[in-house]
């Protein structure tokens, strides 16, 4: 090796992230100090000093490159480079793994910072003026300073669970815990409050995940190619499908949460409109270079896989619009955004929007409101169901139509259940929301289990073939073999996540504490769709599981489930104390004040129509019952017709020596 390929070899990659996290830094605090001088002006609040007016928005810009260099760390480390044929990353995956915990150390110390930082910028005193015994005090009762707390939590958690990791299989979990660090930012701030902060909050929430995939991604691909690891080429590659659909999201989300905050007018005759078109820009230009990268950086290295040149200097210009653009996105944040024209009503306050009136048929069909996550969701997987069927088809392979029915009826219901006139309500009415509970705890996972989709993914997705890198297949088989998914589909633990959660949400208090929160909300969603995919993947699921059980075994979890589900029921029948009162009252609508009788038809419905779906469910285990015993049936015929049925015979046999030893006594 030559001594110039030496030190290309050992070019240190952090200037770049340090200088990445600088720039965003001060941009932010340059943005911010301008925007709360002039707030701090219109409405006389005090000036908490230059170290939170300048340190506040620099450190969280820092803080939030810091996250975003973890999410692509963990992201390189887990699914750009492939690990070594035991399991064990290899160098480049363990150098994006150590990268990544000191980067989780970096977000967590910010984060940290962030609460007596926000509790000054809150309070309008000096950061040396606070007590630290009331600096805790005050984060319970301030959101953004709780959220900071709540951040800084996550990411210790995850870079203290990174520390001891060397093997491949713990890598999408610390991916998934790296993301998991952003939640709360997402739900704070501007667009958790006023008109239509549920599509706003929804929406910045999926502008954070697409961003730090992005941005992330990028920056922990830059850093490999400064360092000269192998497998760049594979590695961008991958990147750049990714990239694409990242964009995609990042810009459609952006402009829905712009929408929703301010008026067309407002982005030129307001500050706030100002910083959203430079932000604007500034994505235009990252999908410029970002086309320019998949382009020129990816085929030179397809060609050369050391031709890195083209890759690199792509990376460092869109690594620099990042910062950039993080740093107007602070600054953003800490601008108010224009007054609404109107004052809103109390639902849409607490809610995000208001009601036509009270719940008819034709409002819970035809008043539509789209659920920006769930219903996304709904579309995305129905659309990525038909491109496998479709690929499957255009080789020769059959696949039911049965099947594909019941996953797209599925989709249907998903998508009916969160953005139909049933989803709007859902929040206001707890009869409305033991309806949609039904359809996302049972009616949907029984069809989307029906749909057999991890059968249909192992049939479309591509083999990595020998020597190969594993891919997303290879991927699929490893998750459902892992020991995690062996736990959770052992009957037992999945009847318990299915059945406990219903009497744990209601009647151990959770409810109470989360029906004003729409964060809440999507949560007991995500827990109803997964709980019940979980229970029905083990009763009737086409697809394999890691722990197969005996037809007997899953009539068994059936029936045990059935009088379960009929006693909450009743229970909720009975119930003399209403369930969220406090924040049902607070709505103030007119047509919605008899709460204990609609508590009471809430518990009628999960009473009647908790049966349903299990009369289904049992006739599917009687189906498929059946069709195992005449697929044993073949079999045993066709091993009889290959042997001249001799294990019959040897019965016989068997028998006749029985009766020969009984007429020998």
């Amino acid at each position: 090796m030559t001594t110039a390929a030496a030190k290309m070899r050992t070019t240190p990659a952090w200037p770049v992230l340090v200088g990445v996290g600088v720039l965003a830094g001060a941009i932010a605090a340059g943005i911010g100090a301008l925007s709360l001088a002039d707030a701090l002006t219109a409405t006389g609040l005090p000036d908490p000093g230059p170290v939170t007016t300048y340190g506040l928005p620099f450190v969280r810009a820092a803080g939030e490159i810091a996250a975003v260099v973890a999410v692509g760390s963990f992201l390189f480390a887990a699914f750009l480079v492939p690990p070594q044929s035991n399991g064990v990353l290899d160098a480049a995956g363990y150098r994006a793994l150590r990268l990544g915990t000191a980067a989780s150390g970096v977000w967590t110390v910010c984060a940290a910072l962030l609460v007596p930082l926000t509790v000054s910028d809150v309070a309008g005193q000096p950061l040396s003026g606070l007590d630290p015994g009331g600096v805790w005090t005050a984060t319970n009762l301030i959101d953004v300073a709780g959220a900071w707390r709540w951040t800084a939590l996550l990411a210790a958690a995850v870079t203290v669970a990174s520390l001891p990791v060397l093997r491949w299989s713990w890598t999408p979990l610390l991916f998934g815990g790296a993301l998991i660090t952003l939640v709360p930012l997402g739900l704070t701030g501007h667009s958790s409050s006023g008109g239509a902060h549920d599509l706003a909050t929804n929406s910045l929430l999926i502008h954070l995940v697409a961003a730090a995939l992005w941005a992330g991604g990028l920056l922990a691909l830059l850093v490999h190619a400064l360092r000269r690891g192998e497998g760049a080429d594979l590695a961008a590659r991958r990147f750049s499908a990714l990239a694409l659909w990242c964009f995609v999201a990042m810009a459609l989300s952006g402009v829905v949460n712009a929408l929703v905050r301010i008026e067309p007018v407002d982005l030129v005759r307001t500050e706030y409109g100002w910083l959203v078109v430079a932000k604007f820009v500034a994505l235009c230009l990252l999908g410029v270079l970002g086309w320019a990268q998949r382009r020129r950086g990816v085929a030179a290295l397809q060609a050369d896989p050391t031709g890195r040149r083209p890759l690199i200097q792509l990376a460092l210009a869109e690594a620099a619009l990042f910062g950039a653009t993080f740093g107007i996105a602070v600054g953003l944040g800490r601008t108010p955004p224009p007054p609404l024209p109107e004052q809103p009503s109390a639902a849409e306050v607490a809610i995000g929007y208001d009601f036509a009136g009270p719940p008819t048929l034709a409002r819970v069909l035809f008043d539509w409101r789209f659920d920006l996550i769930f219903g996304t969701a709904a579309i995305v997987m129905a659309v990525l169901y038909l491109a496998g069927v479709r690929r499957l088809r255009r080789r020769g392979d059959a696949w039911p139509v049965g099947r594909t029915l019941g996953w797209l009826l599925g989709c249907a219901a998903l998508l009916f259940a969160t953005s139909s006139g049933l989803g709007r309500y859902m929040p206001a009415m707890f009869s409305m929301h033991m309806v949609a509970h039904m359809l996302l705890s049972m009616l949907v996972p029984i069809l989307l289990v029906l749909g057999a989709p991890v059968t249909l993914a192992l049939r479309a997705l591509p083999t990595a073939g020998r020597g190969a890198p594993p891919g997303p297949r290879e991927w699929l088989l490893a998750a459902l073999h892992s020991r995690v998914s062996r736990f959770l589909t052992h009957p037992i633990v999945a009847t318990v996540l299915f059945v406990a959660g219903f009497y744990g949400l209601y009647f151990g208090g959770i409810f109470d504490a989360a029906v004003s929160n729409h964060a809440a909300h999507v949560l007991m969603n995500v827990h109803f769709l997964l709980s019940g995919y979980l229970f029905y993947w083990v009763v009737i699921g086409i697809d394999p599981t890691p722990r197969p059980i005996p037809q007997l075994g899953k009539v068994a979890m059936v029936f045990a489930s059935l009088p379960l589900h009929a006693f909450f029921g009743v229970v909720l029948m009975g119930m003399q104390t209403v369930l969220g009162e406090p924040f049902y009252r607070s709505l103030q609508l007119p047509w919605h004040t008899d709460l204990l009788g609609d508590q009471r038809l809430g518990g009628g419905i999960a009473w009647a129509a908790g049966e349903v779906p299990l009369v289904v469910v049992m006739i599917a285990l009687l189906i498929q019952w059946t069709r195992s015993d005449r697929r044993t049936a073949k079999r045993l015929d066709r091993a009889a017709e290959r042997d001249d049925d001799a294990e019959l015979a040897a019965y016989n046999a068997m028998l006749a020596e029985l009766a020969r030893r009984d007429a020998t006594r």
